[in-house]
């Protein structure tokens, strides 16, 4: 039997693994971006200090997976920052942490909640289509450009986040 997900709130502890979690997947399929850099090397600073969250899946001792709530400027949230170590993965960390994201989300009072992603993520989309959301022009047009890699945008749905 395979050792349980614990979902874990932010620590300045694990920054680091907030850090490489994401840098790894990025650069594994994309090229890390300045907005990437920024994000990555100070968390508190960008996410935390402004209202948002970071979430960290654990299995026994180690984090296997991370996520964030990104309040914008203009008083959205972005789900971002999403990964997964690949030793992890097909095992459901990623979805996890999606549903406990979303249970947060409902608290914060951003909205819309929204992702930026590219086609080549087509797994991840398919998490992020069965848990509630959906292609959005509309977010696509507004936040689309934060990111070179990013060719789809889509909107958390439920009514309640």
């Amino acid at each position: 039997m395979s050792t349980p997900i614990e979902i874990i709130c932010w620590q300045p502890s694990l920054a680091h693994a907030f850090h490489d979690i994401n840098e790894a997947w990025i650069s594994e399929m994309f090229s890390l971006e300045d907005h990437d850099r920024e994000v990555l090397e100070d968390p508190q600073c960008f996410i935390i200090d402004r209202g948002g969250e970071v979430l960290f899946a654990r299995r026994g001792a180690g984090v296997v997976g991370t996520c964030a709530l990104m309040p914008t400027d203009d008083g959205a949230i972005e789900l971002t920052k999403m990964g997964v170590v690949p030793g992890a993965r097909g095992q459901g960390v990623g979805e996890s942490l999606l549903v406990a994201a979303l249970e947060r989300a409902r608290s914060l009072p951003q909205r819309p909640l929204f992702l930026l992603t590219n086609r080549r993520c087509a797994s991840a989309i398919r998490l992020y289509e069965k848990l509630g959301f959906a292609h959005d022009r509309d977010i696509m047009s507004r936040y689309g450009a934060s990111y070179a890699r990013c060719d789809v945008a889509m909107r958390y749905l439920e009514s309640n986040a």
